[in-house]
């Protein structure tokens, strides 16, 4: 388990060049308390390494699921984006909302129907879309990291025209197929210390609006700013070699050309086929790792990526599964 208490601690100190190889090569450091002597956990000294090693990686995270309709779980993942902020990393976020888009849909009696996963989009359907995505959900992710203590401004795909997109389907209506990527007002943002928070809504020819698969944008974002990590927060733990109630195990790592076998096989199925596909897209377009991971495990986003235990599915050219 992670010692959460000590990168509070040294969340928003400054950390000066060449302090983890420092830390490696210093003796063990030791207190006194009365006349014992202790070593500082070796734990807690790996953790700071790993924070030190981040500083200023861009870190893209995918919020959705379980963890955006649970108040608890929504407080703690605010939290964690203002301290990985806090600790020097850059992170951005990419949030969905179909359980709130159903929800209002229903309220509005605007007929919607899915096809291979994706919502058929009509021009109504859009409107909503574009209301809860854009409106009350993406205002109320930025504020909570503002009132987390990190700096957060919410927008969405079609500002500065950000992600450009074209119709994926004219049978899928207003779903957009992403053509295009802007980083620079992401950068810029990322410079001033800025969380962006993204709707997942794209603009396309003579402005229209875009639907666009939360993972699919995020996977985007990632590989068009390079980002040392996507993490794609899901309501499963990753991906398993086999189902789970018949004796599969979560598979830690993966390279993108097992993950696409995985798939070709039939052992990945489901909703679990475009989010691999993501994560290997992402990949290839310069990200570092893509992770699958449990939205609704208590900060695990931390965990991953300054804990001592694996996290969910690793999506990387580095890997050798």
């Amino acid at each position: 388990m992670l010692h959460f208490a000590f990168l509070y601690l040294f969340a928003g100190a400054v950390f000066v060049g060449g302090f983890a190889a420092t830390s490696a090569r210093s003796p063990p450091v030791r207190h006194r308390a009365g006349t014992t002597t202790a070593l500082v956990d070796a734990k807690v000294l790996a953790s700071l390494n790993r924070v030190s090693s981040r500083q200023s990686q861009v870190v893209v995270v995918k919020y959705g699921g379980h963890a955006m309709t649970n108040d608890e779980r929504a407080a703690e993942f605010a939290t964690d984006i203002a301290l990985l902020q806090s600790l020097g990393l850059r992170p951005v976020v990419v949030h969905g909302g179909g359980p709130q888009i159903n929800e209002m849909l229903s309220r509005l009696q605007v007929e919607s129907n899915f096809v291979n996963g994706l919502r058929v989009t009509s021009p109504e359907v859009m409107e909503v879309v574009e209301m809860v995505l854009c409106g009350k959900l993406n205002k109320k992710i930025a504020a909570s990291i503002n009132a987390a203590g990190g700096r957060a401004v919410g927008i969405s795909g079609k500002d500065d025209a950000i992600v450009y997109a074209t119709q994926k389907n004219p049978d899928l209506g207003l779903v957009g197929k992403i053509e295009e990527v802007r980083a620079s007002l992401l950068l810029t943002m990322l410079d001033e210390g800025v969380v962006p928070v993204i709707a997942p809504v794209a603009t396309g020819e003579g402005g229209c609006s875009y639907n666009v698969n939360a993972d699919t944008m995020a996977g985007a974002i990632a590989g068009a700013l390079g980002a040392a990590d996507l993490l794609l927060l899901t309501d499963v733990a990753g991906v398993f070699d086999g189902p789970p109630d018949a004796g599969g195990k979560l598979i830690e790592q993966l390279s993108p050309a097992a993950a696409d076998k995985l798939c070709a096989d039939g052992i990945a199925t489901g909703g679990m086929i475009p989010k691999l596909g993501t994560a290997c897209e992402a990949v290839a377009a310069g990200c570092g790792t893509a992770v699958i991971m449990d939205g609704r495990v208590p900060h695990c986003a931390i965990e991953f990526l300054f804990g001592d235990t694996p996290i969910g599915t690793a999506v990387s050219d580095k890997s050798h599964a």
